[in-house]
């Protein structure tokens, strides 16, 4: 399709988004982060053990792991399916805005709701509601990028999406451990928060589709949507494939940090080391999204950071398995932020430039997404069930290692993006 018959909702954007434009959406994720990360960090594993009457933090984390797990199916699902919903809706508010809007309803409620569950059966029901409405959420506000963001500013765009994601993490803890104390007190802040923060991104502009130009839509079309041969389509399955490798590695390193100071280094001050190594971790995740970011669009090149990124994990990981000392861990933790911020910025401008279809581009990214989503909600279950294994935490890092070394491997082999 040429830049001549390409329809404008489907061409590629040319004109830099404004300062406006990417305060509201660095505002939008800042409310989604808190309301996702504040929930699996603090809220969620209190809630589980309070229902289990246990210490035990292996059947803690178990019970915490089949919750995520079982929300991580729903992610499968609810990213390419509503990325594809997105990619053909006619509203005359337009495509995006809708989902973004729907997205975050479900979301806020599922979380007010999940604030009074007593059982493990009803936190696993509205954990998964909520994540859905996380992914209807944020497949929505991805695409956004592609549909409104020039290449040559994507890397510090998506810095955008990592650097409130740091400042989530500490912010949404903080809040529902010293302000908003208690799980349905905490849950309903962090939905507040969520549709508040989310709302002047909805005041802003989004492209129509004319009704002429949609796609007719079938189940069967959906589902086999949902295959993008990595032959006919080799940059995307590489790309998808070091997106789950690096997050699969990442969420090994640190979705156990606080049992690892506990059980591993018997820390007497492991919640307090703990706030300690995310500060760190956070420093340098927002340095290195937001500066690494720009510094890729100026220099036009993905692959050399993506590659040096993962590799850096890597090494983060090696650290913390071969030399399991506190002081090593802050160390671990600044380069974890370094690896992992520029990964998240440079990573996502380099997905929007391997889809296949620009008519699809809500739907491919929502697959693209699947890698984010996916390792985090069963990395908490799997890594429990290894380092009980194994005996000890060495095993886990070296495997986040090596996850994270193949993730650096896999996206060298990207040809068509530099």
């Amino acid at each position: 399709m040429t830049n001549t018959s390409t329809p404008a909702v489907f061409a590629e954007p040319v004109r830099k988004v404004p300062g406006r434009w990417i305060a509201a959406f660095a505002v939008a994720w800042l409310g989604v982060w808190m309301a996702q990360l504040a929930p699996i960090q603090k809220l969620l594993p209190d809630q589980v053990q309070t229902e289990l009457h246990t210490t035990s933090w292996v059947d803690n984390v178990v019970a915490f792991g089949v919750i995520s797990g079982i929300s991580g199916v729903c992610a499968i699902v609810a990213y390419p399916l509503t990325g594809a919903l997105s990619d053909r809706t006619t509203s005359r508010f337009g495509r995006r805005r809708p989902w973004i809007a729907a997205g975050a309803l479900v979301f806020a409620v599922s979380l007010v709701l999940l604030g009074l569950q007593t059982s493990i059966v009803g936190m696993g029901v509205f954990w998964s509601l909520a994540l859905t409405g996380f992914c209807i959420l944020t497949a929505a506000l991805t695409a956004t990028i592609s549909d409104q963001v020039p290449v040559d500013q994507r890397g510090y765009v998506s810095g955008w999406i990592s650097a409130p994601q740091a400042i989530g993490i500490i912010l949404g803890v903080a809040l529902v451990t010293y302000v908003f104390v208690g799980a349905f007190v905490g849950y309903t802040a962090m939905a507040v928060l969520l549709l508040i923060l989310a709302l002047p991104f909805l005041l802003l502009p989004d492209a129509v589709l004319p009704p002429e130009l949609r796609e007719r839509m079938s189940v069967r079309g959906v589902i086999e949507g949902l295959w993008i041969s990595p032959r006919a389509h080799p940059d995307f399955g590489w790309t998808l494939l070091s997106r789950v490798l690096v997050n699969f590695g990442n969420a090994f390193g640190t979705s156990l940090l606080l049992y690892f100071l506990e059980f591993g280094l018997r820390d007497p001050n492991a919640d307090d080391d703990l706030l300690v190594l995310i500060l760190i971790y956070m420093v340098f995740v927002i340095v290195a999204s937001l500066v690494l970011g720009r510094l890729s669009d100026r220099l036009g090149r993905r692959k050399a950071f993506v590659f040096a990124s993962s590799a850096v994990q890597g090494v983060a990981a090696l650290l913390l398995a071969f030399v399991p000392d506190l002081s090593v861990a802050f160390i671990a933790a600044a380069l974890l932020g370094v690896g992992y911020g520029c990964f998240l910025s440079v990573d996502q401008a380099l997905a929007t430039q391997v889809l296949p279809d620009p008519e699809t581009r809500g739907k491919d990214l929502g697959i693209m997404n699947i890698a984010l989503a996916v390792p985090q909600a069963v990395a908490p279950l799997f890594g429990a069930m290894i380092v009980a294994a194994l005996g000890g935490f060495a095993g886990l890092f070296v495997l986040s290692a090596l996850f994270a070394f193949a993730g650096a491997f896999a996206v060298a082999r990207v040809k068509a993006v530099r």
